[in-house]
């Protein structure tokens, strides 16, 4: 399962009166830690939990912890500090070698869900919202507001009317269209419903597409692409695209879809196959490329490696995936290089 908060929420919302639940949020870190400040997890007393703060280490004592916040429907504030022998951290055998701190809050009808609710239906509906949390031990004192820009920002710990706060962007998932339902778009759909992102797949051909073929695909779009293209209405989904990925091996299809994503909200463009191709189709399209309104990358994907349909989809999902989180794509330990 994704560990996106949507999805984190979307297991707690329809059993959100028949467990007791606690939110447990990362607010500080320092040092190696495996998930930074802003990461959610879930968890209720039949011990389950939806989401992830560690590799798996500290999941356990925070269940233990979690009990705790039931018994007296308080707010707890756990450090686990990884750099200190004596610390408990270390008796689990941790060793990152850093310290992460996390608020533990129960969540219930009471306390309004801690407004869990809003926030789940704001990014179902697509909307950046800001959460707060008053990182206090206490009574649960969280806000929820949706967001007046729609900006993808690092979380915030603060100084905030005589207390400390955890400021959060909630953005929905990312959203990608996919244009081509064959079969190695199967992978591209694959990887990026593991990331949580949400799909849009497109292809009219009866063949293509089929909905047993894509069980990630959130939507899949029958409608020959000329229509969409000369609808008067136009469709929700191509105005909350985050990026587009052109695979229909159809000259005709795939100049149609350059034409539908130059009047949609993706940032990034893909286009499979060499760039010879992608010069007919914007012929086809009757689109200048020079002047196309947004970054097109051709060939598509980052330089992985490998041959497999699997490899190149996890190329092309590699490459969305830093653009879109403004990265580039480096080595973090410069492996290449020794």
């Amino acid at each position: 399962m994704s560990n996106h908060l949507k999805h984190i929420l979307a297991h707690w919302f329809p059993l959100k009166d028949e467990y007791k639940w606690v939110l447990a949020t990362i607010f500080d870190t320092e040092g190696s830690s495996y998930r930074k400040k802003g990461a959610h997890m879930l968890i209720n007393d039949l011990g389950r939990y939806y989401g992830l703060l560690s590799g798996g280490c500290l999941e356990s004592d925070i269940m233990n912890q979690a009990r705790r916040c039931w018994d007296n429907n308080e707010n707890r504030i756990v450090t686990y500090d990884m750099r200190e022998e004596e610390d408990l951290a270390w008796q689990l055998g941790i060793g990152c070698g850093g310290m992460v701190k996390i608020l533990l809050q129960p969540v219930d009808k009471k306390n309004q869900y801690l407004y869990l609710h809003h926030l789940y239906q704001a990014v179902c509906d697509g909307q950046f919202a800001e959460y707060r949390q008053r990182i206090e031990e206490g009574p649960p004192k969280n806000l929820f507001a949706v967001a007046s820009q729609k900006v993808r920002k690092q979380p915030e710990f603060v100084l905030n009317d005589g207390g400390n706060e955890l400021i959060q962007t909630i953005a929905p998932p990312f959203h990608i269209a996919v244009f081509g339902g064959g079969s190695d778009a199967q992978p591209v759909v694959n990887i990026a419903g593991q990331l949580g992102w949400t799909i849009t797949l497109l292809d009219s051909r009866s063949a293509y597409a089929r909905n047993d073929y894509f069980p990630c695909a959130n939507s899949i779009i029958k409608t020959p692409l000329s229509e969409l293209n000369s609808a008067e209405v136009v469709p929700k989904w191509i105005n909350t695209i985050d990026a587009a990925v052109v695979m229909g091996h159809s000259i005709t299809m795939d100049a149609e879809a350059l034409k539908l994503v130059a009047t949609s909200s993706a940032k990034y463009l893909g286009v499979l196959g060499p760039i010879h191709r992608t010069d007919r189709l914007f012929e086809k399209a009757e689109l200048e490329k020079q002047h196309y309104p947004i970054p097109i990358a051709n060939p598509v994907g980052l330089r992985l490696g490998g041959e497999l349909p699997e490899s190149i989809a996890l190329s092309i999902i590699s490459e969305i995936h830093c653009y879109l989180e403004n990265s580039d794509g480096l080595s973090i330990s410069g492996v290449f290089h020794q």
